[in-house]
């Protein structure tokens, strides 16, 4: 007697698939790690290029708004994008003519100021609980300085490092400038041409992810700026009222450093306290801090969880991280780019979450374009020949083929076909397997009539 039963698999086999399934994913992450590695490093040294591209894709997302509404009302592509970036440059040119003027006509009050908290500072360290004496403040005076003398030449050197990089980002700013003016002017063509070249399949998919990649980054810059708008005059306004020079533009400056998410309005504030500090004195500089810890405050609690919350969905924890990786590496280029970057990467990742739940939940696999082929796999027979790889398996019906039923459906004759069977598919001739009973019964009625 036998009984049919599930075999138990022992520990070995569980074991042993447990490190087959630990070696495949290894070898996949390896790889994966790897395809990164190289990535990072094309990135670094085509950095001169990839900078300009990315600074102008940001651009591009800032100006494609009012772009699109002068094309709605008839403008040229190209005479709407190049009003649109003139537009930009002359309220740039304003805004930088405006921090120069105030900065140059408040210099000698900075100076004044300056030097007299300087000698408050020496009144106050000469003075108890510290007790210098005056001859240990002008030697560690003329310490400082012989040091900075000694320390001429490296600073020499990097004047000059500092001369090279401004030439350098002068070029990045018209390369920037140019493809900045060539993607609005002939973005909409991007995705269309993507699609025609990778296809329906691969064309999509990448299509669907830059699109939603333009729109967070798009949403970003301009929800980024509202709020370092809102930061901007509030601060400004305290300054303002509380007499500090330079009020305009460090209202400009907490601005622009509003981009560069945490990091930027720390920079901006504590410039703001130092300058009301050496100013007007301790009292200001103190109310100057409240002021900008309150607008912080508003600004991390209310408007960017109203307003950035549904675009990024990046936890603070991460935006901070990114902040901190991107000015590490890249300095003030990779603080300004790191959120942007990491939100596009999220984007990029929640796609490919979508894709699996789809597939894990039976829905639809992608499409690919052109249809894979199907092998047909036979069981290989003593003396038998190999089977073409390249034959399709014929029990699978081909996607490009018409369908029977709906020729059948429309009224076409049955007998029309090249063959004379209507254009039905032939059906291979396939033994049916005989059962037990029957081949028994059979036997018995050829005995019955020999």
């Amino acid at each position: 007697m036998t009984t049919s039963g599930t075999p138990q698999r022992g520990r070995g086999t569980a074991i042993g698939e447990g490190v087959t399934w630990a070696a495949r994913w290894s070898l996949r992450l390896i790889l994966a790690a790897a395809g990164a590695t190289l990535i990072w490093l094309l990135v670094g040294a085509l950095w001169s290029i990839v900078l300009p591209v990315v600074l102008a894709v940001i651009l591009a997302t800032v100006l494609w708004p009012p772009t699109d509404w002068l094309r709605r009302h008839r403008f040229p592509p190209a005479l709407a994008a190049a009003t649109v970036l003139l537009a930009g440059m002359i309220v740039l040119a304003g805004l930088v003519t405006l921090i120069t003027t105030s900065v140059s006509g408040s210099i000698p009050q900075i100076a004044a100021s300056a030097t007299s908290g300087i000698q408050a500072i020496q009144e106050w360290m000469s003075g108890p609980p510290l007790n210098l004496a005056r001859s240990q403040l002008d030697a560690a005076l003329q310490t400082a300085t012989a040091q900075l003398q000694q320390s001429v030449s490296t600073i020499t050197t990097s004047v000059l490092t500092g001369v090279g990089s401004v030439a350098s980002g002068v070029v990045t700013a018209l390369l920037t400038l140019v493809l900045a003016f060539l993607f609005v002017k002939d973005g909409p063509r991007f995705l269309p041409w993507l699609v025609a070249v990778a296809g329906d399949g691969a064309g999509g998919h990448m299509a669907e992810v830059l699109r939603r990649v333009w729109r967070t980054v798009g949403e970003f810059i301009r929800v980024q700026a509202l709020v370092a708008l809102v930061d901007g005059v509030l601060i400004g306004l305290g300054l303002v009222i509380l007499g500090v020079p330079l009020a305009i533009p460090l209202a400009v400056l907490t601005f622009l450093g509003g981009f560069i998410p945490i990091v930027g309005a720390l920079v901006a504030g504590a410039l703001s306290v130092l300058v009301a500090l050496v100013s007007n004195g301790f009292t200001t500089a103190l109310v100057v801090l409240v002021i900008i810890i309150v607008v912080q405050q508003l600004e991390g609690n209310v408007l960017q969880p109203l307003l950035q919350g549904r675009s990024l969905r990046l936890h603070a924890a991460v935006v901070l991280l990114a902040v901190t990786a991107g000015s590490t590496l890249y300095g003030i280029a990779g603080a300004f780019l790191s959120v942007p970057v990491v939100a596009a990467a999220a984007v990029v990742v929640r796609y490919l979450g979508e894709r699996v739940d789809a597939r894990a939940s039976g829905g639809t696999a992608p499409h690919v374009d052109p249809p894979l082929e199907t092998v047909q796999v036979v069981d290989s027979l003593p003396g038998a020949p190999t089977p073409d790889a390249t034959v399709p398996d014929p029990d699978v019906p081909d996607p490009d083929a018409p369908d029977p039923d709906a020729d059948g459906a429309d009224g076409a004759d049955p007998g029309s076909g090249p063959d004379g069977g209507g254009g039905a598919r032939h059906e291979p001739d396939v033994p049916e397997p005989e059962i037990p009973e029957m081949r028994d019964a059979g036997r018995a009625a050829r005995h019955g009539q020999g």
